[in-house]
């Protein structure tokens, strides 16, 4: 699997599609995979919901509830739900043509179960751009229409429909922004609150381009009025400093939260990570919010508060004397291989958290003093040798100016994810040991005040 699709809530299910191809572990032909649930927690994998066809490739997109039935595609009081995606015609492709990505939908009246292609695609011709794909559509209630966000080469275009069928270019947006080192994809638009007033966010996937390498996610905070995007700083701020959170998203539909996923991989090596039944994985969902600090505006990911119901706090400790590393390997190893550590100290000093086992391996977490960053450094974390830009160390400037510092970090067998200082910085990295990573340490420079020390049980989603 990679990009999350189609992200959609409807009848108090959570619908997850996803970039899918059935018959192997590497990229092949592209289908809509498609997986439900009630807590975005546990998942159940459904049957493909888009296939290919003689349009094409089923490439990325996302999927709304067409409440007022616009797009008259809704029965007999049913209520549809419209996926927008790309089709990727590889026949025109081979051809050598410049038109071969270009915008179709598809319709299901059963709550997402079966899908209708509709019979007039593609309803969005590409005008003659090669990377032309990814619509992310919302219903923009100001204007009463809806708006698709579309990757366009570097760019981001906005189209705008009265029923999700017929569509008009409305502007353009990057040529003086962010990153430009690879393609823009996935894009996504959505408004926030920051301090009571309405601000917009634009997300835009990169590949490659991200400032750890491979595939990133940057974004923008900015004004929209239905037209045109107008960004408040040239910035170019990141989503996550991992290298393992792409194409990521939000849920349609769900109120006033934010919720998102992102496939969890990167380009650079998607095809030949060393796992054998699978090959991918989607992120925690998290949910997103907005903070000011030093007078910039920030973007913050939360794990979803429904992570809860399958933690179960094991240990916890205050103020630990930290002149001597702590080691919680004997509490460690009564887990059930997933957990969660939460961490805190109450200056800022030198510390890492060590994740290891007897086989010598081990992924590091922690903060340098001196260049006020955050790193992963999984250079010793099992195996490497697949790719030869796997083995770094990863960075990320220290957002908040607080002297407090907290982590929040959730591991899984082959996958790390890092929510410090309450969200403001973010990493999610994937990492394969060669034997289970067993033992956990704090190490500091005995400076460093570990204020608390928490540990809790994840019990397995499957």
């Amino acid at each position: 699997m990679n990009d999350p699709n189609g992200m959609v809530y409807f009848n108090g299910k959570y619908h997850l599609f996803f970039q899918h191809y059935p018959e192997g572990t590497t990229w092949g032909p592209m289908y809509w995979g498609h997986a439900i649930s009630k807590d975005l927690v546990h998942w159940q994998e459904q049957p493909v919901a888009l296939a290919p066809d003689s349009l094409g490739y089923i490439f990325s997109g996302s999927a709304v509830v067409d409440h007022n039935n616009t797009s008259g595609l809704g029965r007999d009081g049913k209520v549809p739900l419209v996926a927008i995606f790309t089709h990727h015609n590889k026949e025109l492709e081979n051809k050598g043509r410049n038109d071969f990505q270009y915008q179709s939908i598809a319709y299901s009246l059963d709550e997402g179960n079966t899908w209708t292609k509709y019979s007039g695609n593609p309803v969005l011709k590409n005008p003659g751009i090669v990377d032309f794909r990814d619509p992310k559509v919302m219903w923009y209630e100001d204007g009463k229409k809806w708006i698709m966000t579309l990757a366009t080469k570097d760019r981001i275009t906005f189209y705008s429909s009265p029923d999700l069928k017929n569509w008009v270019r409305e502007s353009e947006f990057g040529s003086e922004f962010g990153a430009h080192g690879g393609v823009w994809e996935c894009p996504d638009l959505f408004p926030l609150d920051l301090n009571g007033k309405k601000t917009w966010v634009l997300l835009v996937s990169i590949n490659p381009g991200a400032p750890n390498g491979g595939s990133g996610t940057q974004y923008f905070t900015g004004d929209f009025d239905g037209k045109t995007f107008v960004p408040h700083s040239t910035e170019t701020k990141w989503l996550d400093y991992g290298t393992d959170n792409y194409a990521g998203i939000t849920w349609s539909n769900t109120g006033n939260r934010k919720l998102f996923i992102g496939w969890m991989n990167n380009w650079q090596y998607a095809n030949v990570v060393p796992t054998v039944e699978w090959r991918g994985a989607a992120t925690m969902a998290r949910e997103l919010s907005l903070k000011q600090v030093d007078g910039k505006v920030y973007l913050v990911s939360s794990p979803v508060e429904e992570f809860e119901e399958i933690t179960k706090q094991t240990y916890s400790k205050e103020n630990v004397n930290s002149a001597q590393e702590i080691d919680l390997s004997a509490r460690l190893k009564k887990l059930n291989g997933a957990f969660r550590l939460d961490v805190s100290f109450s200056n800022r000093e030198d510390f890492e958290v060590v994740l290891f086992n007897t086989s010598g391996e081990e992924l590091r977490i922690g903060y340098e003093k001196v260049s006020n960053q955050y790193f992963i450094d999984r250079r010793k974390a099992g195996k490497t040798d697949f790719e030869q830009g796997f083995a770094k160390k990863h960075l990320a400037p220290r957002i908040s100016s607080s002297d407090d510092i907290n982590l929040s970090i959730f591991f899984d067998a082959a996958s790390v994810e890092l929510f410090a200082d309450n969200g403001l910085n973010v990493f999610t990295d994937v990492y394969f040991p060669k034997k289970q990573m067993d033992q956990l340490r704090i190490e500091t420079n005995n400076k460093a005040t570990v204020k608390q020390v928490k540990l809790y049980d994840i019990k397995s989603i499957w």
